[in-house]
């Protein structure tokens, strides 16, 4: 309901009643004897009759509007891999229903970048920045939101290890090439 519609017909002045599909429509002007603009009531979907009350009775245009259901909320069931570092960056495709027309697409509530909608099912994007820890999945459409709980987990990057260094030693003057030895130097 809530949809603004023009109605044209004959001998609408001093129209005194709007239906669609049975319901009173609302903010309804007779803009001439051949016009009237009026808001939709709320409905089931499907094909309704229009009428049109005035003095001299009620005109029906049969089948006139048709009420349609507002598309399904979508659903997030995946994403691939499943976990990214905190800086962001990781390539990764989406998994569930009803994401045609997607309007926006967060992990962790951050929007995501570089969203592509492959297909109903599908979208790939690119992963934001975020504090380490498991986050929500959410795609927004014109059907509403949905959202996986804990699909993602973020990663921080390992702390690096110093396991050794050659030479051990150097003059204090400096300029001595040394190795360092460990992990997670990169």
């Amino acid at each position: 309901g809530g949809t603004a519609v023009t109605i044209t017909g004959t001998n609408f002045t001093g129209a005194t009643a709007v239906s669609i599909g049975g319901v009173a429509a609302t903010n309804v002007t007779v803009a001439s004897a051949t016009s009237i603009t009026a808001a939709t009531g709320a409905h089931a979907a499907g094909a309704v009759n229009v009428a049109v009350t005035t003095p001299g009775g009620t005109g029906t245009g049969l089948g006139l509007y048709t009420y349609v259901a507002p598309p399904a909320a979508p659903t997030v069931t995946g994403i691939t891999p499943s976990s990214g570092g905190t800086a962001g960056g990781t390539a990764v495709t989406i998994s569930g229903t009803n994401f045609t027309g997607a309007t926006a697409v967060s992990i962790g509530g951050v929007a995501a970048t570089s969203v592509a909608i492959v297909n109903s099912t599908t979208i790939t994007a690119i992963t934001p920045a975020h504090a380490a820890g498991v986050v929500n999945v959410s795609v927004t459409t014109p059907g509403g939101t949905g959202s996986g709980l804990g699909l993602f987990t973020y990663v921080a990057p390992p702390v690096p290890s110093v396991l050794g260094i050659t030479p051990s030693s150097g003059s204090t003057a400096g300029g001595t090439a040394v190795t360092i030895t460990g992990a997670n130097f990169t």
